[in-house]
């Protein structure tokens, strides 16, 4: 394992956690079993690394590797870490974590990185885990990788939903048409 690529992957979960706790708006609703299934890879993923390091665990690839996977990590570690200060400075407004259920829109965003993106924490994050998985290539980290992707991929399905059901639906679906879930259109279209 790459250690200048390992602390800047554990920078990434840290600065997460700083936004989380200083951005991010608490409502009234309880952390449900929903809130605690999306948080689990962002608390599992850290302490895998760091348990990996500390046991001097071995990846799924070979020792000749580890140079490059790390090499390959610092890519995506950093392009989240620029999106989440980016995402971050768009708003002007704090949103509610995970956008629990009692959360109701008070605006829609739709410039600066969400002219592109509709949900760019959540790319963020899925970039953050590419990290994790590069840095260390094993298993687990895959796992959660794909679990992370999937429960997100939920998770802005059902807030599109609610958004196109709110007071913005006809604005967010236009909006919906134009920019990209996870990636820009004009990505996706040349994959």
């Amino acid at each position: 394992m790459s250690d200048p690529a390992l602390l800047l992957v554990l920078l990434g979960f840290v600065a997460l956690l700083g936004i989380t706790q200083k951005f991010f708006r608490r409502t009234d609703a309880t952390r449900g079993a929903a809130w605690w299934q999306t948080a689990a890879p962002f608390l599992l993923a850290p302490v895998v690394l760091i348990v990996a390091r500390i046991l001097g665990l071995s990846p799924i690839t070979p020792d000749s590797w580890v140079k490059a996977t790390g090499l390959v990590a610092v890519v995506p570690a950093a392009v989240s870490l620029a999106l989440m200060f980016w995402t971050l400075g768009t708003h002007r407004i704090r949103i509610a974590l995970f956008h629990q259920q009692d959360d109701a829109p008070q605006t829609l965003v739709t410039e600066g990185v969400y002219s592109q993106i509709r949900h760019p924490f959540y790319t963020s994050y899925i970039l953050l885990f590419l990290a994790v998985v590069a840095v260390f290539p094993h298993w687990l980290t895959l796992a959660l990788l794909i679990y992370l992707t999937v429960n997100l991929t939920l998770t802005a399905g059902r807030e599109e939903r609610r958004l196109s059901a709110s007071q913005f639906g006809e604005q967010y679906q236009q909006y919906m048409a134009r920019t990209g879930r996870f990636f820009p259109r004009s990505l996706r279209s040349h994959t």
